[in-house]
């Protein structure tokens, strides 16, 4: 018998991951705070390359793990083939390798919801920019840098040092350091 692991995942740093495996005796407990939208979650990669055949992974909902059913099943799938069971504990879900026609689609439907719930969220988000921007009061995202940081990094650009250098020391990344460049 292998491992207990968990993983936990909250969308932000102030919100807490507590309550979602407080119950569940574990080995090991991975942990992100960060949105669930896409697959790249540095806890999540981490769990995934750290179970092994035998484990059992431990997620407090089927919406903490992915919120899109393609990575949702593409996960889950990967575990399975590794020979890991996967515990979704507020679905009561168990994935071992021997799904059921039932377990199955009630697996997709649940993963459905979850994606369908993320695009709402989006939604939302959309209009109220849409209603901030109306009344004037929508400024957007403040700017990574200055003008005067943005002329001292051309400078030192023009005089031979690298962009990723700078970018570390200015701490952005070198995308925002090449879009600032270029634009002026």
């Amino acid at each position: 018998m292998g491992q207990k692991i968990g993983y936990v995942r909250v969308s932000s740093l102030l919100q807490n991951s507590e309550r979602q495996l407080a119950d569940v005796q574990l080995d090991r407990i991975f942990e992100d705070k960060i949105s669930g939208k896409d697959r790249e979650r540095p806890a999540l990669n981490d769990c995934l390359g750290y179970v092994r055949e035998g484990d059992q992974l431990f997620i407090h909902s089927i919406d903490r793990l992915a919120r899109n059913l393609k990575d949702l099943q593409s996960i889950v799938e990967g575990l399975s083939e590794k020979g890991v069971a996967v515990h979704f504990i507020k679905e009561n879900l168990l994935f071992d390798g021997q799904v059921s026609p039932l377990q199955k689609l009630m697996f997709q439907m649940l993963g459905a919801f979850g994606e369908f719930e993320r695009n709402l969220i989006r939604e939302r988000q959309a209009e109220g920019i849409a209603i901030a921007k109306q009344k004037g009061k929508y400024k957007g995202r403040k700017r990574a840098l200055s003008d005067e940081q943005v002329a001292e990094i051309k400078g030192r650009i023009i005089s031979g040092e690298k962009i990723a250098h700078v970018a570390r020391e200015y701490g952005v990344s070198r995308v925002t350091v090449y879009k600032n460049i270029s634009a002026t």
